[in-house]
C-alpha cells in the first residue's frame, strides 16, 4: 500500500545499510519494497538499490539513494519520546555508539547524519506543568546532553511543594 504522505529521506548511496539500521534499533518497524533502479542515474547505476520503503515506529518512510548534492541538518529531527531512563539510554547509545554523535539537550545524530531527539515523557511532562517546575527542568536539561531523568526530578524537587 502506498503511503498518501510520508517523508523521504536522501541518502548518500547508504539507504539500504540505513534501513537495516533503523528496522534493527527502533520496534515497530520493518522494511518493505527495496527498488532498484531501471536504468543508469546521475548517482548510480542500473540495478543499484534507487529507493527503500521501511516503517519506524509505525511510521511510513521512503528511503532515496539521490547522492552527495545534499545532506541532513539540523532543521528536519526526529523526537523518540521515551517512557524511562532504560530505553532513553538504548537509543542514546544505539544511535551514538555507532558511529553518530552527541548534541546537546536530548539531540544527537546517527552515522548517516540523521538528528534524532531521545526525549523522555517525563521531561515533556514536567515542562508542560509551567512556572517554576518547568523552568527547574528547562534549566537542568540544558546543561545535559543524553537526558538524565533522575537529575531532572532533583532539580525540580521543591517546586512542586
Amino acid at each position: 500500500m502506498i503511503a498518501k504522505l510520508q517523508p523521504c529521506l536522501w541518502f548518500d548511496g547508504n539507504a539500504e545499510e540505513a534501513s537495516r539500521f533503523y528496522a534493527d534499533t527502533f520496534p515497530g518497524s520493518r522494511i518493505g519494497t527495496v527498488m532498484r533502479a531501471p536504468g543508469d542515474y546521475p548517482d548510480g547505476m542500473e540495478d543499484d538499490v534507487l529507493t527503500v520503503e521501511m516503517t519506524i515506529f509505525e511510521m511510513p518512510f521512503l528511503l532515496l539513494n539521490g547522492g552527495a548534492q545534499f545532506k541532513f541538518n539540523e532543521a528536519v529531527s526526529f523526537q523518540v519520546a521515551t517512557n524511562d531512563q532504560v530505553e532513553t539510554d538504548r537509543y542514546w547509545q544505539a544511535i551514538t555508539d555507532n558511529g553518530g554523535e552527541e548534541s546537546m539537550c536530548g539531540w544527537c545524530k546517527d552515522r548517516f547524519g540523521l538528528s534524532w531527539q531521545i526525549t523522555p515523557k517525563r521531561l515533556i511532562e514536567l515542562m508542560a506543568r509551567g512556572g517554576e517546575t518547568a523552568q527547574r527542568a528547562f534549566k537542568a536539561m540544558m546543561t545535559m546532553k543524553k537526558i538524565d531523568i533522575a537529575a531532572l526530578d532533583r532539580a525540580v524537587k521543591g517546586a512542586d511543594s
